[in-house]
């Protein structure tokens, strides 16, 4: 059986993390950790901390979101460049995001040790952004009962990171949801020009009711 990128991403995700939990140390050694980044050139970090994650539910939240955006963008680049240069695309696209994502907060936080954050929060946004500069009108049901276009939640979502990010309490980057956005939708746009006034034509035209 044909196992697609996403998946096996979110299998090495998977399987890091439940390391993570088992070996305290390596969970350490691969935390984002701006001021160790800066100190000791552990620059690893930026990529490693990307496939670990500080729970069960911050890894299902994360590899679900992934799972349903990315095979989206995995089939757009396929489709684009062919099976075998689109996947490695994307998994280029995937790791990128992570990184470009962490670099606004490894700059801000550089200087602080207490700093650290851990998750795929980079990646899985900019798969969700350039899903939704893709397919902006797609439904997106939240638990199976509430059922909004792609773009609305993608509001919502970024409003949500902009709250928590400004707590600060629970070791998840959220300002690399919005990083990750960014480079989603530039990813896209970049690669697919069209893209941006097909979604801008979509949203304008869009009614509730």
């Amino acid at each position: 059986m044909e196992i697609s990128a996403t998946v096996l991403i979110i299998i090495i995700t998977a399987i890091s993390t439940i390391i993570g939990w088992k070996q305290p140390n390596y969970l350490h050694d691969s935390m984002f950790i701006p001021y160790r980044i800066q100190t000791n050139k552990e620059w690893s970090r930026f990529i490693r901390s990307g496939f670990i994650h500080k729970d069960g539910m911050h890894l299902l939240f994360n590899m679900i979101t992934f799972y349903f955006f990315g095979r989206l963008v995995e089939s757009f680049l396929t489709m684009k460049f062919g099976a075998s240069t689109g996947i490695i695309v994307f998994v280029l696209f995937y790791i990128a995001a992570i990184v470009i994502a962490d670099i606004p907060t490894y700059l801000k936080e550089k200087a602080h040790p207490g700093y650290q954050a851990l998750g795929a929060s980079g990646g899985t946004s900019a798969a969700v952004f350039a899903s939704i500069i893709l397919m902006p009108m797609a439904d997106i049901c939240l638990f199976g009962i509430l059922c909004l276009p792609g773009f609305i939640l993608g509001i919502l979502f970024l409003g949500y990171s902009a709250f928590k990010s400004k707590q600060q309490n629970d070791s998840i980057n959220h300002d690399a949801h919005l990083y990750g956005a960014i480079f989603g939708i530039a990813f896209i746009v970049l690669l697919y020009p069209e893209s941006l006034s097909h979604f801008i034509d979509q949203v304008v035209k869009y009614r509730p009711f």
